[in-house]
């Protein structure tokens, strides 16, 4: 038994995830429309269970639980909404101590240690959510797949796929990938899922 963990993402051309600060996931650069979406509920409902940062986390119960039952939304985030909120979550957090929706905390400075745990006693596909948790699951020798959804856009400027190197605090790293699965989708939205096959420290 042995687990996978997925970072998931929409992404632009540059591989920036975010314009600006307080896009909140629904930039206006973002083209999901209802086949795309009913990807993401399929995908979603595949998962064994979701792991999420504090600001992925925070953002996704501020609206899929109340979605569920929203009759002027459309049926897939309806859906959406009922798959993420009954969906086994971990929410790693150093300030929250507590999360409803079927969600469990883990924190403190060996959080990275206890999703290592996690991944090796779980069967299937774990989704990863948040840019900071992806980057340190992916020095942890950890990141698995990537999962990219790639909108016909070049931002230019903005939060970064994976958090930038700081070289001062160690080395960078360089990542091959082998390419799994290819698709395409309304508005020119490609998905590319990639199997992380090494990450080597760079000087």
């Amino acid at each position: 038994m042995a687990g996978r963990f997925v970072y998931w993402m929409n992404v632009s051309l540059d591989l920036l995830i975010e314009r600006a600060p307080g896009e909140d996931g629904g930039g206006d650069w973002l083209r999901i429309g209802d086949a795309l979406h009913r990807e993401f509920n399929a995908r979603a409902r595949e998962l064994t269970l979701m792991v999420q940062g504090r600001t992925t986390f925070e953002i996704m119960e501020k609206f899929w639980p109340a979605a569920r039952a929203d009759a002027s939304l459309p049926d897939y985030m309806r859906e959406y909404g009922e798959i993420w909120t009954s969906k086994s979550k971990i929410l790693v957090s150093r300030t929250r101590a507590e999360a409803g929706h079927n969600t469990r905390v883990v924190g403190g400075n060996d959080a990275i240690e206890q999703l290592a745990e996690l991944r090796a006693r779980t069967d299937g596909a774990i989704g990863v959510g948040g840019a900071t948790l992806a980057t340190g699951l992916l020095r942890a020798g950890l990141l698995d797949e990537l999962l990219l959804f790639t909108h016909p856009v070049i931002l230019g400027s903005g939060r970064p796929l994976f958090d930038a190197d700081d070289r001062e605090l160690g080395p960078g790293l360089d990542v091959d990938l082998d390419l799994l699965e290819h698709a395409s989708f309304e508005a020119g939205v490609t998905m590319h899922r990639y199997a992380v096959r090494a990450a080597t420290a760079t000087p």
